[in-house]
């Protein structure tokens, strides 16, 4: 059973996976989508990750169908007290940007959506450099003194527009982000280690990274020259580390590790990712039944100082 964790002060207790809903009305359809959900609630899960723009990127998506899937699941399992619901503003195309009457408004059709009258945790989902921190800051605590909110966080964000944001939320004593939301895997480590941890670490920021499994090649399906039937096996996708020296190389260390210890090579990378500082739960998530196991399986798996080490050098 996946083990919970306070999200910093927020008054949220979250599993240390959270379950990506990236693929929910895209790869999954809604009946899959619910037997992904309820095999992963029964192992102990209760972190969910969304957005309002999911998938509508991809040919043949509507945004926002993510988080009405979920929004379903929510309804016909009577649980909602039992799971925390954490979404995203800013990358819908009707509601692109940060600017306070799109983040009020988008909320509002989230909460739609999700037939919820509260959205657990909310992160602006890129940074809008247009907008000044402190009219971002102001608007979401706007939501969260109306209850709309219950606690605000970050993703896709620099260091500086960071601080900055803190720094407001302490001055004015305002709604302050609790988590940061980067790219982080084996593959893609430099966008987050580096000022942007820093600053999480020294502002007390868990940090929830998504493509924890980089987009599914750190599971080992895709490999150098061999093709794959694969929405995702695109160059800026899992396809993309496929003919890169680093991904070899960590295909390679993950593949010695997980045979070693009998698991999956997508056990192996959570169990790395979870382990780096400020990491609190890395988000993954599962198209099939079938998939899910090797995610719920990393809390259980310790790797030595030795195996960690090795992992760190093959992506560096």
């Amino acid at each position: 059973m996946l083990a919970r964790h306070p999200l910093g002060n927020s008054g949220l207790t979250v599993s240390s996976l959270c379950l990506g809903g990236n693929v929910f009305g895209w790869t999954a359809d809604g009946r899959e989508s619910f037997e992904v959900l309820d095999a992963y609630v029964a192992g102990g899960g209760n972190f969910v990750d969304t957005a309002d723009s999911y998938m509508f990127h991809f040919p043949g998506n509507e945004a926002g169908q993510s988080e009405t899937i979920i929004g379903e699941w929510l309804a016909s399992r009577r649980g909602r007290d039992d799971v925390v619901v954490a979404t995203k503003v800013g990358d819908h195309p009707r509601y692109k940007g940060l600017a306070p009457s799109n983040i009020k408004a988008a909320a509002e059709e989230s909460l739609r959506r999700l037939g919820t009258d509260r959205i657990d945790l909310y992160y602006t989902h890129f940074d809008d450099e247009s907008v000044p921190v402190e009219d971002i800051i102001t608007a979401l605590d706007d939501l969260v003194k109306a209850g709309k909110v219950r606690a605000i966080a970050a993703s896709n964000i620099g260091p500086e527009r960071l601080s900055a944001s803190l720094a407001f939320s302490d001055r004015e004593g305002l709604a302050r982000y609790v988590a940061l939301q980067p790219p982080y895997n084996l593959v893609s480590r430099y966008t987050y280690e580096g000022d942007l941890r820093n600053v999480a670490r020294s502002e007390g920021l868990a940090c929830i990274p998504y493509f924890a499994l980089a987009s599914g090649f750190l599971t080992g399906k895709y490999r150098p020259g061999k093709p794959v039937d694969s929405v995702r096996d695109l160059p800026g996708l899992a396809g993309g580390y496929a003919d890169t020296e680093r991904g070899t190389k960590v295909l390679a260390a993950l593949e010695k590790i997980a045979s070693a210890k009998g698991v999956e090579m997508a056990t192996v990378a959570l169990a790395w990712v979870a382990r780096q500082p400020t990491v609190l739960a890395p988000i993954a998530s599962a198209r099939t039944l079938e998939q899910l196991p090797s995610l719920l399986a990393f809390e259980e798996l310790r790797l030595s100082d030795a195996e960690l080490q090795a992992l760190t050098s093959a992506s560096a």
